[in-house]
């Protein structure tokens, strides 16, 4: 769990005494104490006292003083602001709060109510992980979400929004599914009630989801209040129109409504309704089975090697996006995942289709992104080319998947339903047809640069561009106009005193001092030669001249903002429209991995088997087939019910085999199958499955003070108390990590509980050869080995699972190859051939030194006569009459009787 910086212990000072701009720091400071306050001065950030010095240290800007307060120095740092989003990137992902106070007026307004003046500065908002939106703050193909937890009257409850996209998600969940439903979510940052933090159930899974963990006080997720926040948030008088949400679903919901206020300066943000979720709706995996299987990320902590990484061919961020969260929360429902395969399969078919629309989704961009900026007041011009931009794309791709090709072949109902979204209402459509006609070519990075609008869509805009622009040219027009109209040789002249006037000599500049151009031309100034005039034109013409370049800024800008605010108004088509593309985009991205991978439709449904064919690791077989090598395929066959096949397989192999290859391979089939994929296999059928455990890999957990094999204890008991008959379970070597019969007592009582008690689908790796006998013991049981051959002294793998167990692990030659020192691999040989020898005893142990470590017999002492207390207690034992309970208990006692 990240916590965030905490206050320093360093106190500010008082305010009294300050200067007025030192006043207005401390003001802002007042009202964010736990925020690092970015205080805008021209063109720079500059940050002062204790914020100056942690953020300097945090980041390594230097670190300078300017100015005293109460006698001492002022320390200070800052930042540029063309560059204040790298520096600001870096103070987040180190846990701090940024409040930006910006200049809320230019310092010549400030200058005309007095000398003394000090510019107006506002804190506009509050930077926090959850609630970045600029595109250098994010990463493009991944979700930057919020999270909140809140529980009421027993009932748990999760609500997410991810604010650069405008998508808010809410799950009434129980207790004990809090961590799987965050760690689906992986937030930049949870907001938690503060009383909840003695939840011991709820720090964990706060440690597991990641992101860092903001408490809020309790008062803000009362019912009452939340709901208030919630209607303002969304301008609605009544919560009806997003369904029966519950206490706890009203309650972290308005967790986000609260932080959202405190942290966006009073801008609504573009949300979408709330789309609800239960647990009965998506595949629960826990945080340590997430790790294990390297789904969104490897265990390295990259993108690189991981599932996602191995299937994506998505050509927008939107869509890579999307097709992670498919991935994140595969789907329980067959119906709904058969409409996703439905949408792959008919794009499948149609390569050169898919070809089309892939090509022309590239130009879409990230229009989810772009309003939310917009509506945020953060965006600029080329959030509005995204706009128009993404919607042109989103009328040709429905062109596309709706052109007659095949009509007796309806089309998929989830592509359907997208183009539908694509054919936008008139409204948006006339705003997208306004942009492409007003923006122009080439555009700034913000409204203030200008020159964004095009030609030809105000014309006051273009009188004042032309006079901005062909000044001189308006001027000498002016100026043979006059001369035409008069008959007498004017010039116009410009200085800094008069600006622009008209200048004859003396001798000709007596008929404009009479009537009747008297009545046109102003007498300005009389010199030694020369007689200055004006008119209202020309003096109109001075002001238009001078003013021209803040006129046309003006202008801009307040057609910046016309567009902006339709924009926002036209926020749900708009949002629907990102969604559409995205859909789009990874229907034709899975399509394309499923051509290249050559993978199948998998079958799903509510049975309880999992049958695979000829199945392949799809991130194994990427790396494999880049060597240049063949990859090894595999079936599996597994029946919760035990008919189809049996309920639990015991895998035994040497090591290196590809054991544990074997068993993740089949839990990534499951969840390729249930998020809508197709699975690289050659034939594939899955009941869903509601809960998917790996216990696979070994790994300590200093900080809790767990070792290895009390982290993996942890696990264990988590998979046998949550484990249900619709699970799916991967399990490798429990036990190894405790003497040898312990261990084995351990996986012996763990795989008879997934059988008799849990009575789910599961594979069961190790190399406690002992627990093939299981296979005659239970009912659905059956052993599989990875096989491998010795060869010239040398072990050859090949990857191959068949029915039977394996007759031994060939560990030695494993560390051979390794390249375990020959010396040593020698002894290894020695000892074990000793210990395999059907005629060494456990007296003959004595001659090797490595086992001679017990005392011999005092000379003089008699031998115990008749059965000792344990093989008394070992003969009573009724092993095939013990529940798994019982025989633990057994073991437990034996162990106790053998240490008296």
């Amino acid at each position: 769990m990240n916590a965030p910086i905490p206050p320093s212990d360093t106190a500010f000072p008082a305010a009294d005494g300050a200067s007025p701009v030192m006043a207005q720091f401390f003001e802002a400071k007042a009202r964010q104490p736990d925020a690092l306050i970015f205080f805008r001065m021209g063109d720079f950030y500059e940050l002062f006292f204790e914020d100056a010095v942690r953020a300097a240290a945090a980041i390594g800007i230097v670190q300078t003083h300017r100015g005293t307060h109460a006698g001492a120095p002022i320390p200070m740092a800052g930042v540029p602001v063309h560059a204040a989003e790298a520096y600001l990137a870096k103070l987040i992902r180190a846990g701090f709060k940024v409040a930006v106070c910006e200049q809320m007026e230019d310092p010549a307004e400030a200058r005309k109510r007095g000398g003394k003046a000090v510019v107006r500065r506002e804190v506009v908002r509050v930077v926090t992980p959850g609630t970045l939106t600029e595109d250098g703050l994010l990463e493009a193909r991944g979700a930057n979400r919020l999270a909140a937890v809140a529980v009421r009257a027993g009932q748990a409850a999760v609500a997410s929004v991810e604010l650069s996209t405008g998508e808010v998600e809410c799950f009434a969940v129980g207790r004990d599914a809090l961590a799987s439903t965050l760690a689906a979510l992986a937030p930049s940052e949870i907001l938690v009630p503060d009383r909840l933090f003695a939840d011991a159930g709820l720090n964990a899974a706060l440690k597991g989801a990641g992101g860092l963990v903001q408490p809020m006080a309790q008062a803000l997720a009362e019912p009452a209040a939340s709901e208030a926040r919630l209607k303002r948030l969304y301008g609605v008088e009544t919560l009806d129109g997003f369904g029966a949400l519950s206490g706890a679903e009203v309650s972290a919901l308005g967790l986000i409504a609260a932080h959202l206020e405190t942290t966006q300066g009073g801008r609504a943000p573009a949300l979408s309704a709330p789309r609800r979720a239960g647990e009965a709706d998506v595949m629960a995996i826990d945080p340590a089975t997430r790790a294990s299987l390297e789904i969104e990320r490897a265990q390295s902590g990259g993108r690189d090697g991981s599932l996602l990484s191995a299937i994506d061919r998505t050509v927008t961020a939107p869509g890579a996006r999307a097709l992670a969260a498919r991935l994140a929360r595969p789907l329980m429902s067959p119906e709904a995942i058969d409409a996703r395969l439905d949408a792959i399969e008919w794009l499948l078919g149609r390569r050169q289709l898919r070809q089309r629309l892939r090509a022309e989704l590239k130009g879409a961009g990230d229009i989810a992104r772009a309003l939310s900026r917009l509506a945020l007041g953060r965006g600029g011009p080329r959030d509005l080319a995204c706009l128009r931009d993404g919607l042109a794309v989103g009328a040709a791709v429905a062109d596309l998947v709706e052109a007659p090709e095949d009509a007796l072949t309806p089309l998929p109902a989830e592509l359907a339903r997208a183009s539908a979204a694509l054919r936008v209402p008139p409204e948006l459509a006339a705003l997208g047809a306004a942009l492409t006609a007003g923006l122009a070519e080439d555009m700034p990075l913000m409204a203030r640069d200008g020159g964004f609008v095009a030609a030809g869509v105000r014309p006051e805009l273009d009188e004042t561009r032309t006079l901005q622009g062909d000044s001189r040219q308006v001027v000498a027009a002016l100026e043979a106009q006059l001369q035409l109209e008069t008959g007498v040789a004017l010039k116009v002249r410009h200085n800094a005193v008069l600006g622009y006037f008209l200048e004859t000599s003396a001798a000709k500049a007596d008929p404009l001092l009479r009537a009747p151009l008297n009545a046109t031309f102003i007498h300005r100034q009389t010199m030694a030669n020369q007689v200055r005039f004006t008119t209202v034109e020309l003096a109109d013409l001075d002001t238009k001249i001078a003013r021209a370049a803040d006129r046309a800024l003006a202008i801009e800008l307040e057609t910046f903002e016309v567009w902006r605010a339709e924009a926002q108004a036209l926020a749900r088509p708009i949002q629907a429209a990102a969604e559409a593309l995205a859909a789009l985009d990874v229907a034709a991205a899975l399509a394309e991995w499923a051509e290249e991978a050559g993978a199948c439709r998998p079958r799903v449904d509510r049975s309880q088997v999992f049958e695979a064919e000829a199945a392949r690791h799809p991130v194994v077989e990427a790396a494999v087939k880049r060597a240049g090598d063949p990859y090894t395929p595999n079936d599996c066959r597994l029946d919760a019910a035990g008919e189809a096949g049996a309920r639990l397989s015991i895998v035994t192999g040497p090591n290196m085999a590809g054991k544990s290859t074997f068993l993740r391979q089949n839990a990534l089939l499951a969840i390729l199958a249930q998020a809508g994929c197709f699975v690289p296999a050659r034939a594939f059928r899955l009941g869903v499955v509601d809960r998917l455990f790996s216990r696979v890999g070994a790994g300590d957990d200093l900080a809790r003070g767990r070792s290895t094999f009390m982290a993996e204890m942890v696990e264990t008991a988590a998979i046998l108390t949550q484990a249900t008959p619709r699970s799916f379970v991967i399990l490798d070597e429990i036990g190894r990590g405790t003497a040898t019969y312990d261990g084995l007592a351990i996986a012996w009582a763990c795989a008879e509980a997934l059988h008799d008690v849990n009575r789910c689908r599961a594979l069961f790796a190790t190399h406690y050869h002992e627990l093939a006998t299981l296979e005659g013991r239970l009912a659905h049981v059956s052993n599989l080995s990875l096989k491998a051959k010795e060869w010239n002294g040398d072990l050859v793998f090949l990857h191959e699972a068949g029915p039977g167990p394996a007759d031994r692990s060939y560990g030695v030659q494993v560390a051979k190859l390794a390249g375990v020192p020959p010396a040593v691999v020698a002894r290894a040989r020695q000892v074990l051939d000793r210990l395999e020898s059907e005629s060494v005893s456990h007296a003959d142990l004595a001659d090797l030194p490595l086992f001679a470590t017990t005392a011999a017999p005092a000379r003089g002492v008699a031998e115990p006569e008749g059965p000792s207390p344990v093989e008394t207690a070992l003969a009573e034992l009724d092993p095939d009459g013990m529940s798994p309970r019982e025989a633990m208990d057994a073991l437990y006692r034996l162990k106790g009787l053998a240490g008296r």
